[in-house]
């Protein structure tokens, strides 16, 4: 009876070292991401009063950092990012065979042939390289300002705009590809866009509070989407999983690919805001790092000050910034000094 306590007495032993074995090499595996944490407190006053930071690897959210009154379903505006996801709505009915990428606008909306413009393509319009170099000008703005009843009558505004140079001859980045994509679509489908947007991406893909409109009234294909931290991620996951999102396949890998890769690397740019430097595009989607062959290592689509998503292709995560209530535009390189902390904390 000795020999038998004494040897399950040893069992016990060996059992509860390997357990605080266990236990204390999954706390060093566990990303610090204490560095990313200073820096959001640090940039408070820039960033508003609500940051938040969520970072996801390894098919679950692996840390998630809340200040102020937003939480991770709270929907916030998105502002430029709304391009990324009115992309995936094109590159879905790409696949579907509704619209094909080298179509002529002039095939759904008649205006662009009537103004000349029948040569532009929906590829041109995802590349910003239609060559309507609108928005940036005081007739640009005034534009901008101008409400629109629908997006009808805005792409039938934009096709009246003067062309300030050829197809494929220079990247202009703004919001006019992205309206007129989202409009063929609307054309092509005989729905409207946002109803469109919800069946296929963010219906499929859990985004409940993600629409795109700021205001319940006319969507916005362009800036005007509102999302929340959770919808963000799930997103993101899916871009990270090659279009593969809880089993079940939103996007092709080829069109996840495609917006992954550069496209105007060869072209001049004619225009890019300041909270883009340094950054080159793909198919609606930004390139935010390369790799040492000079292919997409990390995407993502800032949509300062709203939100800063990415995605790196090479560590295996995707992590978002959502802010609420920012005075003016945040420096660009706090978001990317954020982005290195957390990059140092998954690699480290």
């Amino acid at each position: 009876m000795s020999f038998k306590f004494r040897s399950a007495c040893l069992k016990c032993s060996l059992v509860l070292i390997f357990m605080q074995f266990f236990q204390l090499a999954t706390a060093q595996n566990q990303p610090d991401f204490s560095g990313a944490e200073a820096l959001l407190e640090q940039h408070k006053k820039a960033l508003g009063k609500h940051p938040v930071l969520l970072v996801y690897k390894d098919g679950k959210l692996i840390y998630q950092k809340i200040t102020g009154d937003l939480n991770t379903k709270t929907p916030v505006p998105v502002f430029e990012t709304t391009k990324w996801f009115t992309t995936a709505a094109v590159l879905k009915m790409v696949e579907e065979g509704k619209v094909r990428l080298d179509d002529p606008v002039a095939k759904y909306v008649p205006s662009f042939k009537k103004y000349m413009k029948g040569y532009i393509t929906l590829r041109h319009c995802l590349m910003n390289t239609t060559g309507i170099e609108g928005g940036q000008s005081k007739v640009g703005k005034i534009f901008q300002k101008k409400k629109f009843a629908s997006l009808e009558e805005e792409v039938d505004a934009i096709a009246a705009m003067e062309i300030g140079n050829n197809p494929d001859a220079e990247f202009y980045y703004g919001d006019l590809g992205t309206t007129i994509a989202a409009r063929v679509l609307e054309v092509a489908t005989k729905k409207a866009f946002d109803r469109l947007a919800q069946e296929k991406i963010t219906r499929p893909l859990k985004m409940r509070m993600t629409r795109f409109s700021a205001d319940g009234l006319k969507s916005d294909p362009s800036t005007g989407a509102v999302s929340s931290g959770t919808d963000m991620i799930n997103f993101l996951s899916m871009i990270l999983n090659k279009g593969m999102f809880e089993g079940v396949q939103i996007l092709s890998p080829e069109s996840v690919e495609m917006m992954c890769s550069i496209h105007n690397n060869e072209l001049p740019v004619k225009y890019a805001p300041f909270t883009k430097e340094g950054f080159e595009y793909g198919c609606g989607t930004w390139i935010l790092e390369k790799d040492g062959n000079g292919k997409a290592a990390v995407v993502g689509f800032p949509g300062i000050p709203g939100a800063f998503p990415w995605v790196d292709l090479k560590k295996g995560y995707a992590a978002t910034i959502l802010t609420l209530d920012v005075n003016g535009v945040p420096d660009l390189n706090i978001f990317l000094q954020i982005m290195g902390a957390v990059s140092d904390a998954i690699e480290g």
